[in-house]
């Protein structure tokens, strides 16, 4: 991991209330952060927002809600692992019955990478089989001695 990233560990409830705990008794904030590890400034403000909201409890961010909920977002990986070949597209019109909410392509493509995996597009030909590459070099060795002037009557597209 660079210096520029950070790790973000939120403390969970248990944590958190053992902390105003050492505090109300009267411990200091430096020697709390110490005896868990963690900086004085976390503790810092844990303490602050003790004291003005009376709570410890961790607000949650605002934003957006998501469209889809963590058992979606399983549900979506297993689509993908299960068909390989499916694209996003498809994954979410599949998705979007079974769970009674719209969900878009973009929306499955994220939770595929969130999952390590990655919204793809498959390819549209035809594995070629052994028959396949038998009949080719035939078909090659048999016209290896033409001219530009049979070359030239030979339409060749994808």
């Amino acid at each position: 991991m660079t210096n520029n990233q950070s790790v973000r560990r939120h403390l969970d409830a248990v944590t958190r209330g053992r902390i105003i705990g050492k505090l109300e008794e009267g411990r200091s904030v430096t020697s709390v952060a110490e005896d868990f590890g963690i900086a004085h400034s976390i503790v810092s403000r844990l303490w602050r927002q003790f004291q003005s909201t009376g709570t410890a409890i961790r607000g949650f961010s605002s934003g957006r809600p998501r469209g889809t909920t963590p058992a979606d977002d399983r549900y979506i990986v297993l689509q993908a692992r299960r068909n390989r070949r499916q694209t996003a597209g498809e994954i979410a019109r599949h998705t979007t019955p079974a769970t009674g909410r719209p969900i878009s392509r973009f929306t499955v493509a994220r939770r595929l990478h969130g999952g390590g995996l990655f919204a793809r597009r498959p390819v549209r030909c035809v594995p070629l089989t052994p028959a396949h590459r038998r009949r080719r070099s035939l078909w090659s060795r048999e016209h290896r001695n033409w001219r530009d002037n049979e070359w030239g009557r030979v339409l060749f597209y994808r």
